[in-house]
């Protein structure tokens, strides 16, 4: 018993020694297995880094440059490429061993990049169909560049250098092509120095007269030319000139302009979003590089215009044109696109100057009039003021948009000289009725067709309508002086005395006052229907002479009113003649039988 629980006491001992050797030993597995995790997370990154797989060579190699797994092996060796670059800084013997590798990947992919890309862009130069050149094809290989970039700068400088040659001459030629095109459509007739508004007719060169021009626009009258500067043209497709050649269909200037600034509009904004994403440029760099590209083709179209601009004198063409580009460089700008900023500036630079000198020479040319020169006068509406009140109003409901001080202020000169070409026209008449009737005709002409066309509020509208409000009074008064000269000068005569108290003088008016009194009361029906038959016949505008017989019986009703009152001043209270005098009411009564019916 003694020897068994002996040799169990040192069965005992010798398992707790083993249990501690056991301990010791997994506390030294632990920690070498710790050790080896660290180093295998360091040395497998670096690893995965530097170690090239044969699937990466394979399709660097042989794989075309347009298939997905070339971008995406592409995209690895660029990553290992900068590792390698990294750790060859830190000094790590083992980038030797891959490097060589690496350059010959590179060389290749570099190779075959440049080729893809340069054909590409040399694709560019087959003739286009739809007017825009396909170089956003090239967006999803943008990551070309960037390995180009960042690898092998001079094959990048050499692609980009490539690309802005062969884009400025494709853009140059096309659009020189258009513009040319373009301008075979234009109308054959255009406005020439002739096409003033101070010019006679008989002077003028066939603008007018022509016959076969009856379904163009002439240089003073909008007519449809507005639409342009519409929602739903202004961005329209671009003209096609042979479809409209084949269809044998003409424009205006301005149409032109737009389909041209349009197409201008629309690939300068591509272009310009192409080349930040692709060549990853920004600010200054791409505008300078947009210039590289567009430069000659802006030059181009600057060339153009100005060309066409100095040899124009149609002042509605050139005014659409002005607001063409307002409206379009207000696109660019919600598009975040300011490409073309200084080009539009540089347009307007020659377009303004343009409109402010033809505004001048019609000015001067209405100036210059000499109504003796005119030929036989009547008293209808003439036709340079019709011409002005055209004008004026295309100008004005073109300007509504985007106001513009400079364009009032021309207005204002030229309204001036419309204004005093009328007095000088009116003088020419010998009496002053025939010379209300012409002002009356012509205020109301131009005030209808500036409250057609442009807003009632413009200064034009009010400035006329004062004028024909003065002239009007003035005609009644000229109209009722022969038939009922002798009682309103009476009457005012009366009021003058009443106003000072020497209502006594009056006394010796009897016979007069009688004389008065009976001759309107025998006269008045034939002298109104004789009024109203003279007013229909001297203007042109029915509501308008009806308005003037309406204010011409007015004032009749009232001076007869301030008669009666004048006669029941103590005086004249007596007098037996008042017996004959017609009841207001009634007179009321009857002129509203001589008021016309619309």
């Amino acid at each position: 018993m003694e020897q068994m629980l002996g040799s169990f006491q040192s069965d005992l001992s010798s398992i707790s020694s083993e249990i501690r050797t056991l301990q010791e030993q997994s506390v030294a597995m632990n920690l070498r297995l710790r050790n080896r995790r660290l180093v295998r997370l360091q040395l497998g990154q670096l690893l995965e880094e530097l170690v090239v797989p044969g699937a990466m060579i394979s399709t660097i190699l042989e794989a075309p440059v347009t298939e997905p797994e070339f971008l995406e092996q592409l995209q690895e060796l660029n990553g290992k490429i900068n590792s390698v670059k990294e750790q060859a800084f830190r000094e790590t013997v083992a980038c030797a061993d891959v490097q060589h590798i690496l350059e010959k990947l590179k060389i290749k992919a570099v190779t075959k990049i440049r080729d893809f890309v340069l054909q590409k862009i040399y694709s560019f130069r087959k003739p286009m169909t739809n007017y825009q050149i396909p170089q956003n094809t090239l967006l999803k290989y943008r990551f070309f560049y960037q390995f180009l970039l960042g690898n092998e700068r001079t094959v990048a400088q050499e692609l980009r250098e490539q690309y802005v040659d062969t884009m400025s001459k494709i853009y140059l030629s096309y659009f020189k092509s258009y513009t040319s095109r373009l301008m075979k459509i234009q109308y054959e007739e255009v406005a020439e120095k002739d096409d003033l508004m101070g010019v006679e007719d008989t002077a003028r060169k066939g603008f007018f007269s022509k016959p076969s021009l009856r379904s163009r626009n002439t240089v003073f009258t909008l007519g449809n030319r507005g639409g342009v500067i519409g929602a739903a043209e202004l961005e329209a497709p671009v003209l096609v000139p042979h479809a409209a050649q084949r269809s044998d269909t003409r424009y205006p200037f301005e149409s032109l302009f737009r389909s041209q600034h349009y197409a201008l509009l629309d690939n300068s904004c591509r272009e310009y979003l192409f080349l930040c994403d692709f060549f990853m440029v920004a600010g200054p760099s791409a505008q300078e590089l947009f210039n590289a590209v567009m430069g000659k083709t802006l030059a181009m179209f600057l060339k153009h215009m100005d060309t066409y601009v100095s040899a124009c004198y149609d002042g509605i063409a050139v005014f659409l044109c002005i607001h063409i580009v307002l409206r379009f460089r207000s696109i660019m700008a919600k598009r975040n696109v300011p490409a073309v900023e200084r080009y539009w500036d540089t347009l307007l630079e020659l377009l303004w100057p343009r409109f402010e000198l033809i505004l001048e020479l019609h000015i001067q040319s209405i100036q210059g009039t000499d109504p003796q020169r005119l030929g036989c006068l009547d008293t209808r509406p003439h036709y340079i003021t019709r011409r002005y009140a055209e004008f004026s109003s295309a100008i004005v409901s073109i300007n509504q948009t985007f106001p513009n001080e400079k364009t009032n202020a021309l207005l204002g000169q030229l309204q001036v000289e419309v204004e005093n070409f009328v007095l000088r026209v009116a003088a020419e008449f010998s009496s002053r009725k025939e010379q209300l009737i012409f002002l009356i005709n012509n205020y109301d002409m131009m005030l209808g067709v500036l409250m057609e066309r442009a807003v009632e509020e413009s200064k034009e509208v009010e400035g006329f309508q004062q004028l024909l409000s003065a002239r009007t009074q003035e005609f009644i008064e000229e109209l009722l002086s022969p038939p009922f000269g002798g009682m309103i000068a009476f009457v005012k005569e009366a009021e003058a005395l009443l106003e000072k108290g020497q209502l006594e003088r009056l006394r010796g008016e009897e016979a007069r006052v009688t004389q008065l009194a009976r001759g309107f009361s025998s006269t008045w029906k034939s002298s109104v229907e004789a009024l109203s038959q003279d007013v229909m016949r001297s203007f042109s505008n029915f509501k308008n002479g009806t308005g003037i017989i309406q204010g011409a019986l007015t004032q009749l009703i009232q001076y007869y009113h301030r008669f009666h009152k004048v006669l029941a001043q103590p005086p004249l209270r007596s007098l037996p003649a008042r017996a004959e005098l017609i009841n207001i009411h009634h007179l009321m009564v009857e002129l509203k039988k001589h008021k016309p019916n619309f």
